[in-house]
This record gives C-alpha cells, structure tokens and sequence, in this order.
C-alpha cells in the first residue's frame, strides 16, 4: 500500500508535497516557535521520515524561505487602484496576517537581509513587483516608486515589531499596573513618557497603524509627486 495513503488514528497521511510540508511547518511555527521547526520535528508532526521531507525543502532555510513565501502569498496588492487608499489596504492585510502568526513576524522582517532579491522564492517577492507597478502606474517614476516602497516597508516592519511586543512581552500586566510603573520614572528626566502613560496604556494597533500611514504616506505625495498629479 503507498505509504501517503497510511491511516494515522482515525485519519489519513496526507500526501505529501511542498504546499502540505510548508502547511505544516507553519502550524509548527506558529504553535511552538520558530525555534522548534526541524526536518525531525516537521517528521514527527507529518509522521513521515524527516529523510523524505528534502525532496520537497532541501534544508531548514528551504523551509523558512517557504514561509516567508506561504504568507506573503496571502498579501494581495490589487491594480488600478487609488495608490494611497491600495497601500493602506495592503498595511493592514499584513497586519491581520501578522497577528495570525505573530512567531512568523520576525522571519518577515530579518530573512530578506539574508537572501538575495533574485534568489527568494518567487512569492515572496510578488509584493515588492506589485506595489512598484502600483506606484508607476500612478505617475511615479520608477526610482521614486523603489523609495515609497523602502520607506512603506521599513515603517510596517517597525510598528508590527513594536505592536508585537506590547502584546507579548507581558500578556498578563494590565493598564494600571503599567501606568504606575511610568510614573515611578523621575518626572524631570521622563516628563513626556509620564505625561502620555494613559495613551501608552491604551495602545490601539490598527489605530497607529493609520496614523503612522497618515503621516508617512502624506509626507511622500508631497515630497514624491507623481507627474500626473
């Protein structure tokens, strides 16, 4: 009997390919760390050979690039639309995402620095093309449309990271609390922390997430000003 078709309990092997590894290498990541994703551990959760698992990842980084490219896949740049109104769309759908799979967050954000643009999986650089398009068919040009896109990446990485750790570093430390330890801090060296803690208390992601766009994306139509107005 092929091996693919086993029972597993009540149940069936998948049969295996690199959409049902990386499918459950993701639901690995984002139950237990991205620190617990091996060839082995990936076996025991497929209940397979960690052996038969390189034709479809040839090594772990196969798999992280996979990753990267299983959830980018899911980010959707729709075309011919209003440019500012489609990037702040785009924003939050990777929020959404990221919150979904808040362990995925830092691979986002670190593993494009470790492999090169044109040897990443074709996915997880689908966005990139898609919201160059975007900014060039609005009247950017080119080279100007490269720098929206580095200057929107940048930002979206840094508030997911900073959104992430207001919601993980310590789940369990509640409003006051957190309130009360900014106020410990001496008033004369700390007086705009100590004035803003009911607002750092109250930290609302999607809603920073639109001011930041606010500004940032203000700042650019003025500064990059696309030729058709």
């Amino acid at each position: 009997m092929d091996n693919d078709n086993n029972s597993v309990g009540s149940g069936r092997k998948p049969r295996l390919s690199r959409e049902v590894v990386l499918s459950a290498a993701l639901e690995l990541v984002d139950a237990e760390g991205l620190e617990a994703l091996t060839m082995r551990r990936l076996g025991q959760k497929l209940g397979r050979d960690p052996m038969s698992l390189y034709r479809y990842a040839e090594s772990r980084s196969a798999l992280l690039d996979g990753l990267t490219e299983v959830v980018l896949g899911q980010l959707a740049v729709p075309q011919g639309q209003e440019w500012q109104a489609t990037l702040r769309g785009v924003a939050h759908d990777l929020r959404r995402l990221a919150l979904q799979h808040p362990n995925i967050v830092p691979l986002l954000v670190t593993r494009p620095l470790s492999t090169p643009l044109g040897l990443r999986p074709p996915g997880s650089v689908r966005p990139l093309e898609q919201i160059l398009a975007l900014l060039i068919d609005a009247g950017f040009t080119p080279v100007d449309a490269l720098h929206v896109y580095r200057a929107y990446y940048a930002f979206l990485n840094g508030h997911l990271l900073n959104e992430l750790q207001e919601l993980v570093v310590d789940p369990d430390e509640n409003e006051a609390v957190l309130r009360l330890g900014l106020y410990h801090l001496p008033a004369r060296e700390f007086p705009w922390l100590r004035a803003l803690a009911p607002e750092l208390a109250d930290y609302d992601g999607a809603r920073e997430l639109d001011e930041g766009l606010g500004i940032l994306l203000s700042g650019l139509a003025a500064r990059l000003t696309p030729k058709d107005g």
